[in-house]
């Protein structure tokens, strides 16, 4: 018949399961070591120590001016669209506590905590304008262009720029007026062209990403505002094969699919291999791939494919993803920024965190005795568990802390003592009602349980919300504080109950030591065997018992008593 399953070997697996926990987040940030970039390995040790945010090491400063299309001013939901889509590339990009915000007007000031990337840096500089046009015609760029050097080519004003025949659509050739002829003829890749500002509904002279060939392209037909999902992955053959290229799916919205599905069945009816067979992905004015048209594409969904590495097609796929800015840019300044608080904050944030640590260990110790041992243990273990935690997401998901960060972490300090506080409470209760110790630890921790689930339920369902509402440093808040609510449930459950199961067999819990904290004596109550009790004795340490007693009572317990007070003045 096997043995019982005792609170004793119940404390065991408990602590034992949280061994395999901390050595399994261990294990985890040991990888992010392995992977970190850096030559040495005190290079890459560096990725132990969570990355700290903008206000604490300081980083990159981007001070964007918007213009519309046509050179106005944008308008506030403009610049607040543009806000809402670079701050979720950057955070795409590995920077999410990047600080995004308008000033002076019609600029964008966007600060990227630490050293960003180079790829986040270009993903919050361009526009990442996508547009799908027709191709007119093409050619391979010539090696010697007209112009002076690297000025871009103007054709002469005398030049005719108004179609002889209005065009029938966006792949007539009757747009092709004599100034695009020779503007075409005559263009420069090498040259300093702008022609992410040209009108979508112009005709447009460009080039390809790569200098490599020049088109004259119609206007746009389908707008990259109408994706609405872009992603990367290795193109596959029909049999499902990889073919080892990176490509970029996208996926349209209806009017995006409807608009796509007539311009795909128009170029098909052109000769295969001719221009006009080809329809051109422009993005911010650049032909990236212009990929020939060989069956009408009526479901939504296209693929860009060229010389795309992992890396670049992840990039324009976040920049597609979440949307192309509704207005255009030119980079005014980027330079490298101070921290606005430093070390010293920091230093500043954990000396605090240490004093609240020592008054919760020193009011512990007062009201608790040797159990502030158990008080201190926990937070020892939360402590670990937290950095450990904060220490994955900063290598895996580029969290970074930020001083309200710590904030939350020094506040959760009190969250867990609360619950240390509603634990210990409930097994001197036990004991006053003359249980034994090991079954008022039981006993306790049922009762305890649900208060202490309930109190963390409210407090991390008021850190989602505020991490849901908020954004910048007050996310950094929320995340701490949320996790730390979450830790703090482990700590309880995995480390504190189990522990207080095992002090309970000891002979110095278990016969109620005067420095305890747990001695039924000093709590109200004498026991005397099979659950029954004596009053303690009116002088000296009994008459101190009877005051802790009194003291405890709650208000049916003193109604009762003075109901009872009351008939035996009657008798």
């Amino acid at each position: 018949m096997p043995s019982p399953v005792t609170p004793k070997h119940r404390a065991r697996r408990a602590l034992v399961g949280l061994v395999v926990v901390i050595l399994a987040t261990l294990a985890l940030n040991f990888v992010g070591v392995l992977t970190a970039p850096g030559s040495t390995f005190a290079d890459k040790a560096t990725s132990l120590l969570p990355k700290l945010g903008l206000d604490l090491e300081g980083g990159t400063q981007i001070i964007l001016h918007a213009t519309t299309e046509n050179g106005s001013n944008p308008t506030a939901d403009q610049l607040n669209q543009s806000v809402a889509i670079i701050r979720q590339r950057a955070a795409a990009g590995g920077s999410p506590d990047a600080q995004v915000g308008t000033s002076s007007g019609n600029n964008i000031v966007v600060s990227l905590p630490g050293t960003p990337s180079q790829s986040t840096i270009n993903s919050v500089r361009e526009s990442a304008r996508m547009d799908f046009r027709p191709v007119l015609v093409t050619s391979a760029a010539a090696t010697a262009s007209a112009g002076d050097g690297t000025k871009p080519y103007t054709p002469p004003a005398s030049l005719a720029n108004t179609p002889s025949a209005k065009p029938t659509n966006g792949s007539d050739l009757a747009q092709v007026t004599p100034y695009l002829q020779d503007l075409y003829e005559n263009y420069n890749c090498a040259a300093e062209n702008d022609p992410g500002k040209a009108p979508s509904s112009k005709p447009l002279v460009t080039c390809s990403d790569d200098g490599s060939a020049k088109y004259l392209l119609g206007p746009v037909e389908v707008p990259g505002t109408n994706i609405s999902d872009a992603t990367a992955g290795l193109a596959t053959t029909s049999q499902g094969a990889t073919t080892g290229e990176w490509v970029v799916n996208l996926t349209f919205n209806s009017r995006g699919t409807a608009q796509f599905a007539n311009i795909s069945q128009r170029l098909v009816g052109f000769t295969a291999g001719t221009a006009q067979n080809q329809f051109a992905i422009v993005l911010d004015g650049r032909v990236i791939s212009a990929p020939t048209m060989n069956a009408a594409i009526t479901n939504g969904k296209a693929q860009i494919s060229g010389s795309f590495t992992e890396d670049s097609s992840k990039q324009l796929a976040d920049q597609l993803k979440f949307g192309a800015l509704p207005v255009n840019f030119a980079v005014q300044s980027q330079q490298t920024i101070s921290a606005t608080l430093g070390s010293s904050q920091l230093i500043a944030g954990l000396i605090a965190g240490l004093i609240g640590l020592i008054l919760v260990f020193v009011y512990a110790l007062f009201q608790y005795r040797a159990l502030a041992s158990v008080v201190l243990a926990s937070l020892g273990v939360s402590a670990v568990l937290t950095f450990l935690v904060l220490d994955f997401l900063s290598w895996r998901e580029g969290y970074r802390l930020s001083l309200a960060g710590v904030t939350g972490i020094i506040v959760s300090i009190g969250i867990t003592a609360d619950s240390f506080i509603v634990y210990f409470e409930r097994i001197r209760d036990e004991l006053r009602e003359g249980r034994t110790l090991e079954g008022a630890v039981e006993t306790g921790w049922r009762r305890a349980r649900r208060t202490v689930l309930a109190s963390d339920a409210v407090n991390l369902l008021a850190a989602g919300v505020l991490f849901a509402l908020a954004v910048g440093d007050v996310q950094g808040f929320a995340l701490t504080l949320g996790l730390s609510t979450l830790i703090d449930v482990l700590v309880v459950t995995l480390f504190t109950h189990p522990i207080l199961q095992l002090l309970a067999r000891r002979p110095f819990f278990a016969e109620g030591h005067a420095f305890s904290g747990l001695d039924p004596r000093a709590l109200g109550a004498v026991y005397r065997g099979r659950g029954q009790f004596r009053t303690p004795a009116v002088a000296g340490r009994g008459a101190r018992a009877t005051g802790e007693a009194q003291r405890r009572q709650t208000i049916a317990e003193r109604k009762a008593a003075q109901l009872g007070a009351d008939g035996k003045g009657r008798d």
